[in-house]
């Protein structure tokens, strides 16, 4: 009994840091992009706006893989599954950071709009195609995490495994920026370049004219130093996801019996009594996720989280250097502190959500929320030094992360381990067409309002989602005893 403890325990950790390990590295070839933007603006002038759109159909595009593989990946191996995602998410980011060469091969030129309407398209397209693969991350994790963790400790282990996305996010927002500030040709002596990079930056930037003549001269200069840096970030990561891709393949297990342990007596759904009845399956998984009002609020909810997460994450770095006057450096650096006290955050929420709320994930999503709007709110409208700017901007990521976590810990515990993967497919497409709207409203405010208006909107967006987590606020813990309850029902009726 003991033996089988110890290696219950042995396998479960395995599976949760290799499974984080994975997931980060999926992380690192889909964040590199924001870092990217400023370089590609800089270079091409390609507009918010059209970053929005592109940003707002990938954003669709993994909302809706994430939903489609939950039903796939409830059927196949989960490792396998996840391993061969991550590696065609390494071949289409070595097609982004080519897309300049196939660009050229398509139109025949190197500059002018339509060598750049071409860049943009192949942009699109390989993002599209990374998002679509990216979708091939969660689910597997959604599918796997459930079996080897209890309910009791799934907000406190699960959340550690949650930090992966800031893990990732953080990795890919420093070596990038690093990356963007240390690579690239030195082409400042070239009076072409720099003339074509001022007229982009004159173009893109709302309020360029208010700009000192040396504070313009320091930004094009920045970007001509290391002009196409830019393509390394998507390279350099896309080399790291393969081998992200043969660890998972090597070392990830999906469920204790897959090495010979029991399953947690907790996790008991009473579908052994359904086996080999036609269409059982899908009953549970319509009882259980589709009739599930805490499924549909948590999936509501989400929206609005992901309009606050994703907007600072994917715009931070272009909204630091074109309204708060950062380098690119300290605006990479800046939105890495988000990533870490997101890790922070993420965690303790995790725990206060044990061992404060005793499992109920949606309690603590309310003051999570709550917490985010206040500090948003500071940052948008007090008038303050960047370093504190920054501390602000961390703090806040320290209230966002716990919802972007706990939603999904909350939508398995309720779905139960059988039907965890769909939900969070059901929610993630929710959370990612939040995204979507964020993308597209961020890049059209930002153009035509600034980006104060755009903190504004991120403000009413976490009003909005505390609303819905306080409507919550009697769910039950989870829904392994309304399972047992309609496992049964169905096999007598059946």
């Amino acid at each position: 009994m003991i033996q089988t403890k110890r290696s219950f325990r042995f396998w479960q950790w395995q599976t949760i840091v290799v499974s984080m390990l994975v997931y980060a590295i999926y992380y690192f070839v889909r964040k590199n992009f924001s870092i990217a933007m400023p370089g590609l603006t800089a270079e091409y002038g390609i507009s918010n706006t059209s970053f929005g759109v592109v940003i707002a159909i990938a954003s669709l595009v993994y909302g809706f893989s994430r939903f489609v593989n939950g039903f796939i990946v409830e059927r196949v191996s989960t490792k396998v599954f996840m391993g061969i995602g991550l590696l065609l998410c390494a071949l289409s980011n070595f097609g982004f950071g080519f897309g300049v060469d196939l660009s050229y091969l398509i139109t025949g030129v190197h500059e002018g709009p339509q060598f750049v309407n071409m860049l943009v398209l192949v942009m699109g397209v390989t993002i599209v195609l990374n998002q679509y693969f990216q979708g091939f991350g969660y689910p597997p994790c959604a599918r796997m995490l459930p079996q080897w963790i209890a309910p009791s400790e799934l907000a406190t282990k699960m959340s550690i495994w949650n930090t992966s996305h800031s893990i990732g996010a953080f990795s890919a927002v420093v070596i990038c920026g690093l990356i963007m500030t240390n690579m690239g040709a030195d082409m400042s002596g070239d009076s072409s370049i720099v003339t074509r990079i001022a007229g982009n930056l004159a173009g893109s930037i709302k309020g360029w004219d208010s700009l000192g003549e040396a504070e313009q001269t320091s930004r094009v200069l920045s970007y001509a130093s290391h002009y196409g840096a830019w393509r390394w970030c998507f390279i350099i990561p896309a080399i790291v996801a393969i081998g992200g891709a043969i660890l998972c393949f090597a070392a990830l297990k999906d469920n204790p019996q897959s090495v010979g342990l029991p399953e947690i007596a907790e996790t008991h759904t009473g579908k052994e009594a359904t086996a080999g009845k036609a269409g059982a399956h899908k009953a549970f998984l319509r009882h259980m996720v589709f009739r599930s009002r805490w499924i549909w609020m948590f999936a509501c909810a989400n929206v609005f989280v992901y309009v606050l997460r994703m907007g600072v994450l994917d715009w931070g770095p272009k909204f630091l250097t074109e309204d708060r006057g950062m380098n690119i450096n300290s605006a990479a650096w800046s939105v890495a502190v988000f990533e870490l006290t997101a890790i922070v955050g993420t965690i303790f929420a995790g725990w206060a959500t044990d061992h404060i709320f005793k499992g109920r994930a949606h309690r603590m999503c309310l003051f999570s929320m709550a917490g985010a709007v206040v500090f948003l709110g500071l940052f948008a409208l007090v008038d303050m030094p960047v370093i504190l700017s920054t501390i602000v901007l961390a703090l806040a990521g320290f209230c966002i992360y716990g919802p972007q976590a706990l939603i999904g810990i909350g939508s398995a515990n309720q779905a139960t381990k059988e039907a965890s993967a769909t939900a969070n497919g059901l929610v993630g497409i929710f959370g990612y067409a939040g995204s979507s709207l964020s993308a597209i409203g961020v890049g059209l405010i930002a153009d035509h309002f600034g980006w104060k208006a755009v903190f504004l909107t991120f403000i009413a967006a976490g009003i909005v989602g505390t609303l819905i987590f306080v409507g919550m606020w009697k769910a039950p813990r989870d829904g392994y005893a309304r399972s047992r309850e309609f496992t049964e029902k169905y096999a007598k009726d059946e």
